[in-house]
């Protein structure tokens, strides 16, 4: 399971800098803007050149609307900017045709630029309360349009929880149904390190994590701290060994 965490600027990017060989992939957003709002191309640049050349950098496009032209260019100046992993939250496409069109022109403009390139299709875990689409649609929209991962987080930061919304058994589907389509599952929203085992069990491929490595575990005004990320490494290293062993010991 690879590691994602999200600073919010260079300050904190420089923290994951000091933690990076705890972490796989540092991602840029700008979390006052929404749970997948987009940082300015600028702040891209310094954050790739401010973590090291081997970490990949991820960035948002937004929490976006069905525009497939404004996204699609969107998710371009992402890729220019720097970025190897591309994620288009779609919050405004209320049907899975309308998300596998936004997607499928971000593949294209991505890929026409940088062929190896990331792309996430994410959803959200709470799509009930803002009307977009299920989150167990995601792995076939990003299948159908020719992403490289589905990805689910929570669109409303009040508290609640991925499972909260989206129990573990049907993210267990949804991580299924992911690996069905050849696809990486990521699985983000509020984690906390008490979360792991599960995460763990069902074989999610990346987790994405903020709050749970800020001080005072505040995604909003705590800042990311190094301790905090190898705090939660090692946790889900632990996990992974003992996930590894449990057929061993049975």
């Amino acid at each position: 399971m690879l590691l994602l965490i999200s600073p919010d600027g260079v300050e904190e990017a420089l923290a994951c800098a000091k933690a990076a060989e705890h972490l796989d992939i540092v991602d840029v957003k700008k979390p006052d803007e929404g749970s997948l709002g987009a940082n300015y191309p600028w702040v891209i640049r310094e954050i790739r050149g401010a973590v090291p050349a081997d970490t990949p950098v991820s960035a948002t496009v937004g929490d976006v609307p069905y525009k497939p032209g404004t996204v699609a260019q969107a998710a371009l100046g992402a890729a220019v900017s720097g970025a190897t992993y591309i994620k288009v939250g779609l919050y405004g496409c209320t049907t899975p045709d309308q998300a596998i069109e936004v997607m499928r022109g971000v593949v294209r403009a991505v890929k026409d630029f940088r062929p190896d390139a990331f792309v996430v299709a994410s959803g959200y875990a709470d799509a009930h309360r803002i009307g977009c689409v299920s989150p167990l649609a995601l792995p076939d929209i990003a299948h159908r349009s020719g992403s490289d991962a589905a990805m689910l987080d929570t669109a409303i930061k009040d508290g609640t929880r991925l499972f909260d919304h989206v129990p573990p058994d049907a993210c267990a589907e949804f991580v299924r149904l992911a690996h069905e389509a050849g696809l990486l599952a990521a699985l983000a929203g509020s984690v906390k390190s008490e979360d792991l085992a599960t995460l763990t069990r069902i074989g999610t491929d990346i987790v994405g994590v903020r709050g749970a490595v800020c001080e005072g575990g505040d995604r909003n005004t705590g800042r990311i701290q190094p301790r905090l990320v190898a705090a939660f490494r090692a946790e889900m290293d632990r996990h992974a060994r003992e996930h590894a062993a449990a057929p061993a010991a049975s």
